[in-house]
């Protein structure tokens, strides 16, 4: 396998360095828009198998050709959202398999943007599905954690321990702090500004899709090994768009356990029209620029792969799910905990990235063993459930189940 990664931030660095630990492929192609970014990723492992390139991953020719020129048959989206349609089309065109963790991006609904709902993650995706099976091609789309390892918990509830499912339900809850900030998030804020101000996606099973208000039926969610309890809100997320069409539930929904003080900046930032991708002008030296208010948002907060030194805590990812086993009411909650103390002295990745990043490596080597296949745009439930669990867990990096 030769794999083509656009993407040498947080989640792309820690790629580099989960994969350089395993045999499965020939060579991992590090591209970013800032070449000195992925030549450090690169060069960081001291692995002959990684080299470095530059690319702007909004430019779908050159991407394309950075695929046939190193005969890469796996392009690997470490990008933010903005890049997927781009390189999504671009590994089609060069024939190559798709890889992303987030998917193509959503809009609110016109008119009623907190009942209903516009375009929604993936759709763009899902359009172009005939096509990518007509070819014989394989998308493996949402494949991170939380879309990933999430829907992978949903598949393995399905298919070994219910016999019926009410509700499944994703939740994610940290305890970590970092040090000499008071407002330092641990992921891309602009990311986290899309998922969070955009109305949250309800599934329920004879009514479909609908929304609701930002961080709305919030509830206090106990995760374990030591975290406790944390209030959970609905976020926009693409579980909710991926698990019903493979996984059979009467209600599916994702909730993000943000605290009241981050909830109260993003509210803040959506009044004052921070949270907007639009660019407006502002004076600058040489004349008016035109830039994005998120940009600068995400400009002037630190870079969240760099403050794995001073951050402190575990964060989880998880899937509740109830239904009924054996005639028997059921309730679990299957979950990864990653404590920041162990991915920075294993890995020196910080937490939130490395947890994102083990995942697309495990199902790249499951795509490469032929343990995983597939062809058309398919999320993380289309596959066997137990292979990848089984290959985390090799990893050094096991999952629980709690029952509830």
């Amino acid at each position: 396998m030769r794999v083509l990664l656009v993407g040498a931030g947080g989640v792309g660095t820690a790629v580099t360095r989960i994969a350089a630990r395993r045999p499965f492929f020939e060579a991992m192609v590090v591209a970013d828009y800032d070449p000195a970014r992925a030549e450090a990723a690169a060069a960081f492992v001291d692995d002959p198998r990684f080299l470095a390139e530059r690319v702007d991953a909004g430019d779908e020719a050159a991407v394309t050709a950075l695929l046939r020129r190193h005969s890469c048959d796996v392009l690997l989206n470490a990008t933010d959202p903005r890049f997927v349609m781009p390189l999504f089309r671009a590994a089609r065109s060069a024939g190559a398999t798709y890889v992303d963790m987030a998917m193509s991006l959503s809009r609110p609904h016109a008119e009623r943007p907190y009942a209903e709902c516009g375009v929604k993650l993936g759709d763009e995706q899902f359009a172009e599905a005939e096509e990518w099976a007509k070819e014989g091609r394989l998308a493996l789309v949402g494949m991170g954690v939380e879309p990933g390892l999430s829907d992978v918990f949903a598949r393995h509830a399905a298919d070994e321990l219910f016999d019926e499912i009410e509700e499944i339900g994703v939740r994610d809850g940290a305890n970590l702090s970092v040090e000499g900030y008071d407002f330092a998030p641990s992921f891309s804020i602009w990311t986290t500004i899309e998922e969070c101000l955009n109305p949250p996606v309800v599934y329920e099973a004879g009514r479909g899709w609908f929304t609701t208000e930002p961080f709305s039926e919030p509830e206090v969610f106990d995760f374990p090994e030591g975290i406790g309890p944390v209030e959970c809100v609905n976020v926009e997320h693409e579980e909710v768009l991926l698990v019903p069409r493979w996984v059979e539930a009467r209600r599916v929904t994702f909730k993000y356990g943000l605290g009241e003080e981050f909830i109260s900046t993003l509210k803040t930032l959506n009044l004052l029209g921070l949270d907007r991708t639009e660019p407006v002008t502002v004076p600058g030296p040489d004349g008016p620029v035109r830039v994005s208010p998120r940009d600068v948002v995400a400009a002037c907060l630190p870079d969240p792969a760099t403050l794995g030194d001073r951050m402190r805590g575990k964060t989880c990812a998880g899937t509740w799910v109830r239904g009924v086993k054996d005639g028997a009411p059921r309730e679990v909650y299957l979950y990864h905990v990653v404590d920041n103390e162990w991915s920075m002295a294993e890995y020196g990745s910080q937490a939130v990235v490395w947890q994102t990043a083990v995942n697309p490596v495990v199902a790249l080597e499951l795509l490469a063993t032929d343990a995983w296949s597939g062809s058309g745009v398919l999320g993380p439930e289309a596959f066997p459930a137990r292979p990848f669990l089984d290959l985390l867990t090799a990893y050094g990096s096991p999952w629980g189940m709690r029952e509830q």
